[in-house]
């Protein structure tokens, strides 16, 4: 009897899966405008903990003091970190420590960095803080023309942000730094300047930027005016 039992060994699935099934990928994604999270060795746990650290002290200032706390000092913080951190709060439009921690770098680490300048006016300008870059402007006191694209975004931020005391400050920087009269600059770097000025009304300025900024030999101004 035993001998005429047959066991089968295949157990149907309860739930058996169709032939063929596609899947929607799903993907989780940030809940506003901001960029991803900066991770791993740009941002190291010194510079996230500095954030936290600076968030924390604003944010008990702000809701506790009618007079602003200082914010804690970032001298411990070497040069990468404090640049992640700066990098980090302006993609998180904090500007106001964003300001405080590029502060620390120029306090620390001169001379400016024009790339630095023009991704701090970006977020300012982004966020509408226009006298704020009128100040920052105003305390650069010295423009390296090494990295000229750096100084193209920066004239570019200042210039669309509607800034005309600020361009015609960075434009007697560069003739204060031997632009014109030891070195001149890029072609591009000229007509950036030459059309701000001139859309601000400082034709006369922007002649003059066209004649002694080009590494070009002069031409007739009057075929290059922009109107």
């Amino acid at each position: 009897m035993a001998s005429s039992l047959r066991f089968s060994t295949s157990i149907p699935s309860l739930h058996p899966l169709p032939a063929h099934k596609s899947f929607t990928p799903i993907r989780c994604g940030p809940r506003d405008k901001r960029g991803p999270l900066v991770k791993g060795r740009i941002l190291s746990i010194e510079a996230i903990q500095a954030i936290q650290v600076l968030k924390r002290a604003h944010r008990n200032s702000s809701s506790t003091a009618t007079t602003l706390t200082p914010l804690p000092s970032l001298s411990r913080l070497i040069k990468s970190d404090l640049i992640a951190a700066l990098r980090e709060l302006l993609r998180q439009d904090q500007c106001t420590l964003a300001l405080h921690v590029f502060s620390a770098v120029r306090s620390e680490y001169p001379p400016p960095d024009l790339a630095l300048y023009a991704d701090v006016v970006a977020a300012l300008a982004r966020n509408q803080l226009m006298e704020e870059i009128d100040m920052l402007i105003e305390e650069l006191g010295i423009i390296e023309c090494d990295d000229e694209k750096a100084l193209v975004r920066l004239i570019k931020g200042v210039i669309g942000a509607g800034r005309k005391e600020s361009t015609v400050r960075i434009c007697g920087l560069m003739k204060e730094n031997g632009i014109g009269s030891r070195r001149k600059v890029g072609e591009y770097v000229v007509k950036v300047l030459s059309k701000g000025l001139r859309r601000f009304g400082e034709v006369d300025l922007a002649l003059e930027v066209e004649r002694e900024f080009s590494e070009l030999p002069r031409v007739n101004l009057d075929k290059t005016r922009i109107y």
